[in-house]
């Protein structure tokens, strides 16, 4: 086997711990946090790629080589000499210089999220790649298994903050091209963008909370002050195809903007069967399954949907469950899902409904695990879910209570979140409002 073929070989395995190491951490939350280090020629201090190392919590270190003598780390900072070599043939120089561009990107665009944030200062080959149409191909053909959360808290709501469950981490952040005390509230998301709403109901945004790309949409073609529901859906796979924003107001108005053609413009009309004004529910996200987008209305009790392909308004009447507080719409696989309080009485629990397409109405698929339901009991509790794409993160407050818990759709799991602590001091921040979001760092607003 020639010296390429190993390279590739070597490749190969890399790409596959990657899989393997994105799609097993949340499998295991509570057992080890696991960090997986890429070969950084210029930096002498990283460990080499020939293993995966893993920290428990008891602070120890695990080493899983792959079939390699273990690569000692130098004392020195002396660049000139590599320490992260696999073998002296491996790393020959005249290998390296024809180490295929693809793989290059393949191998880059499997790594944990939060390397994003480190790998673009090692160099200005690697800080270019979040503009290269290939390397946002590589990134697009990754599965996107767990979803980040952007929120603002009402302590300091002039600044967002994102958790990343693979991380279980706080993330403080700041748009530094908004004008000073411009408050600005994330109301839906899609591709890797989020869309932000001012608090005057002004403005639109759109921003990649990962990296720099912003943009102030056009002026709407005419003001409304009042609250809206907002819903936003990608043309195709990936935000590069371009994405459409819906805004609905109580009164029937509404628009669409079209990021190809860049300007708002008015939806169908509502039919005769739909009555006007709408009751719709604020605290309720919209959901989209694929050229649909649907919102929550009260009284009558409902979903409402607007299929962005054919411009057609349908209403579905759906009884509430009884007993039921906040509540929000969340998808998953192509299903509506309702998340809601349930209060009778003193007992308060979080329970989950499906919609049954044939009868219309909420089946009870989970709730929450009964002795958590127990530290509820008697507290005037509000619930705010943010999440979406196969994980809920829903936010408890009352009085004396502030808890933020996360529900795994697909294994059904109920985890507690850490706190949200201000970054300056240990000053606990309550959250004011959220969406879900899939980490995509080549996204373009």
């Amino acid at each position: 086997m020639d010296e390429a073929a190993v390279l590739r070989q070597v490749v190969g395995q890399i790409q596959e711990l990657c899989e393997l190491y994105a799609s097993s951490t949340l499998d295991r939350p509570h057992r080890i946090n696991p960090r997986l280090y890429f070969f950084e020629p210029n930096n002498p201090l990283e460990h080499d790629f020939c293993g995966l190392l893993m920290e428990a919590k008891s602070g120890q270190k695990m080493v899983e080589v792959l079939e390699s003598s273990p690569c000692k780390r130098l004392r020195n900072n002396n660049p000139s000499k590599s320490i992260a070599s696999i073998s002296s043939d491996m790393m020959n120089q005249q290998i390296w210089k024809d180490f295929p561009e693809d793989l290059f990107e393949a191998v880059i665009a499997r790594l944990p999220t939060e390397s994003f944030f480190r790998f673009r200062t090692v160099c200005r080959k690697w800080n270019s790649l979040l503009s290269s149409s290939t390397f946002s191909q590589q990134i697009a053909e990754v599965p996107q298994l767990h979803p980040w959360f952007y929120a603002v808290t009402h302590e300091n709501i002039t600044k967002g903050v994102m958790y990343s469950p693979i991380q279980r981490k706080w993330h403080h952040i700041s748009i530094s091209f908004l004008p000073a005390k411009t408050v600005l509230l994330p109301v839906a998301s899609a591709g890797g963008l989020v869309c932000f709403l001012d608090l005057a109901h002004k403005n639109f945004y759109v921003s990649n909370p990962l990296t720099d790309s912003f943009k102030e949409l056009p002026p709407r073609s005419y003001r409304v002050w009042s609250r809206v529901a907002v819903g936003m859906i990608l043309n195709a796979k990936t935000a590069s195809n371009g994405y459409k924003i819906v805004w609905l107001g109580c009164n029937g108005d509404h628009e669409i903007y079209d990021s190809i053609r860049k300007c708002w413009t008015h939806c169908a009309d509502f039919p005769p069967s739909i009555k006007l004004p709408l009751s719709l529910n604020f605290r309720s996200q919209t959901v989209s399954i694929g050229s649909t987008i649907y919102f929550m209305h009260a009284e009558p009790n409902g979903i409402l949907a607007y299929d962005v392909a054919t411009s057609v308004w349908k209403q579905y009447l759906i009884p509430s469950p009884p007993h039921i507080t906040d509540h929000t719409l969340a998808e998953y696989e192509g299903q509506i899902l309702l998340v809601g309080l349930v209060t009778k009485n003193a007992a308060t629990c979080i329970y989950i409904w499906e919609m049954q397409k044939m009868t219309l109405l909420w089946k009870e698929v989970d709730r929450m695990p009964n002795i958590w339901c127990l530290e509820l009991y008697g507290k005037h509790v509000r619930m705010t879910c943010l999440g979406n794409h196969g994980l809920l993160m829903l936010s408890l407050r009352s009085k004396r209570m502030n808890r933020l818990v996360m529900y795994n759709l697909s294994t059904k799991e109920w985890q507690r979140v850490s706190e949200c602590l201000h970054p300056h001091g240990r000053k606990r921040q309550t959250i004011a409002c959220g969406t879900a979001f899939h980490p995509f760092p080549t996204a373009l607003a």
